[in-house]
């Protein structure tokens, strides 16, 4: 599962994931659902890569109600296929959900500890995201999206038994690539990330409020 995510480090956001016309954006540290997330998808009429604001929880471009988004902010890997809410989309509307670390639980009862998860060097890196448009009658569309996850690493499983899809840089042209349409190719791509490339630590439980978004949510308990 991915329920919270940050994506503090913005700079190099743009030369990282070739975004010709990446926009200026500040840094967040507690990214819920129901918000906007930064996402890359590739435009079909100029080829390029287009930075694009989904909507944190996928509402089917078919759903009565939009807020079905309020239970789909992750879809599992392993049936998106098959599902009649993705495998449209596993084939026509792949995105990259741009990032540099993800929350997760751990224990039980009230006082869970969370943990975040981010890559070694540090680095932003991109989930592996499907997105849709839904429009209501008379009304203005809705794009949003839903992050994949998959079976965790050596990092993350003492903590949780689901983690978000990590797509290696030499993966994104493949999965942004509108051709690609073969979902044995796609499922390819949707393993864990390797474990010795992460690492994961106790953070203040004050990143329990989604209202709280600030450098103090990523800082590792002394």
């Amino acid at each position: 599962m991915c329920g919270r995510f940050s994506l503090g480090a913005t700079i190099r956001v743009g030369q990282l994931f070739d975004l010709p016309n990446c926009p200026d954006m500040r840094p967040r540290y507690n990214i819920a659902p129901g918000q906007d997330v930064p996402a890359v998808i590739r435009n079909r009429e100029t080829g390029d890569r287009e930075f694009r604001p989904f909507r944190w929880g996928l509402v089917p471009s078919w759903a009565k109600d939009p807020a079905v988004g309020n239970r789909m902010i992750n879809a599992r890997s392993e049936t998106a296929a098959t599902k009649p809410a993705f495998r449209t989309l596993l084939r026509q509307r792949r995105c990259l959900i741009l990032a540099d670390g993800f929350y997760e639980w751990s224990g039980d009862g009230p006082r869970k500890q969370p943990y975040h998860v981010k890559l070694r060097d540090g680095e932003p890196f991109a989930f592996a995201g499907l997105w849709d448009r839904w429009a209501p009658a008379g009304g203005r569309p809705l794009e949003t999206c839903t992050i994949l996850t998959t079976t965790p690493n050596a990092v993350v499983r003492p903590i949780h038994d689901r983690m978000p899809v990590i797509l290696p840089p030499g993966a994104y042209g493949a999965w942004l690539d509108p051709m690609l349409h073969d979902a044995s190719e796609l499922r390819a791509l949707l393993t864990p990330y390797p474990a010795e490339a992460m690492t994961a630590f106790p953070v203040s439980t004050w990143v329990n409020n989604p209202a709280h978004d600030a450098p103090a949510c990523v800082l590792p308990l002394a």
